[in-house]
């Protein structure tokens, strides 16, 4: 059975992908890696082992990948968008710098590597519709020219030595687990909150401003099955364009309304995030990863939205 390291277990998107591949591989064969002052806890503690692995220190990463014979690391380490601007120097860190010592680790050792990759990855000379997988990438924050970064370093060690990197350019995640952390897409999980409290939701960004979107169940099992693909199929290994879904605020909001009547929206944009929304794609063409891995979303914004609500009322309390 496979052994994996999942760095950056305890944040929005490796804490659910932890318990997902414990389900898939099993508990003893997943190790939860974390860093000082983000330990994991509860199901994400007890449930399998875990271990301090903190990408800006090779040796410690090395050291936990000999110690659990480990054959791939999923590298989620990052800071996300809004955050990564006003800490630019510690965005490079941990996305570059952190991903180098990862895939010297992963050289040495044999492992497979997945470092997710974003929408965040383009820019506003990018074709913003059916943006195409193969295209200019020119982004204005220096969480997306790290994610360019990553993109090619990690085609660079699978060229050069081998390493079997592999990559997916998330769009943006909405999930009711796991609370977002500092990204432009974040208003798309705060909304829900909003509806299912009763209060009335703050929008940070225009009206009319297209983002791609998945649901984390989708983005779980893409970061599972492009790491299982047949690597004979893979024309391409890095940044696959993925997507579920395409919308504007109103339209997140008119989908809500459906089932929640009296919910109410007003606007208030955040210019940074705006600014950086704008330069963002506003639905990808991933005709590459369904005809190279057979990627397809099981999740429409429809049945997401009726999902999510479902979830937040039990894990808020709140009556049908």
């Amino acid at each position: 059975m496979k052994k994996i390291l999942v760095i950056g277990s305890t944040g929005q998107i490796g804490s659910e992908l932890t318990r997902e591949l414990r389900r898939q591989y099993g508990n003893e064969n997943v190790v939860a890696g974390y860093i000082v002052g983000a330990e994991p806890k509860g199901e994400l503690k007890e449930g399998g082992p875990s271990e301090i692995a903190d990408v800006t220190d090779g040796e410690m990463i090395a050291s936990v990948v000999k110690k659990h014979n480990i054959d791939a690391i999923y590298n989620l380490a990052a800071l996300l968008s809004v955050v990564a601007e006003s800490k630019p120097k510690l965005a490079w860190k941990i996305g570059v710098d952190g991903l180098w010592n990862v895939l010297e680790v992963a050289r040495e050792n044999n492992c497979q590597v997945f470092t997710p990759s974003s929408i965040g990855s383009f820019g506003l000379s990018t074709p913003h519709m059916k943006t195409p997988q193969d295209t200019i990438q020119r982004p204005l924050t220096i969480y997306g020219v790290s994610k360019v970064t990553t993109e090619l370093l990690s085609d660079y060690y699978q060229k050069k030595y081998g390493t079997d990197t592999r990559s997916v350019r998330f769009p943006g995640i909405i999930s009711y687990v796991t609370p977002p952390g500092g990204g432009t897409t974040d208003y798309a999980v705060d909304i829900y909150y909003s509806a299912v409290k009763g209060e009335k939701f703050v929008c940070p960004i225009k009206k009319g401003t297209m983002m791609d979107m998945m649901y984390m169940p989708d983005a779980l099992r893409a970061a599972i099955t492009i790491m299982e693909a047949d690597p004979s199929r893979l024309v391409h290994h890095n940044g696959f364009n993925i997507t579920a879904m395409s919308f504007a605020p109103e339209t997140i909001y008119a989908e809500i309304k459906k089932l929640k009547p009296e919910f109410e929206m007003v606007y208030d944009v955040d210019p940074l995030k705006q600014s950086i929304a704008e330069s963002w794609p506003d639905k990808m063409d991933d005709t590459c990863a369904r005809r190279e891995w057979g990627w397809a979303p099981n999740y429409d914004l429809r049945r997401m939205t009726i999902d999510m609500i479902e979830h937040l009322e039990i894990k808020l309390g709140v009556k049908h």
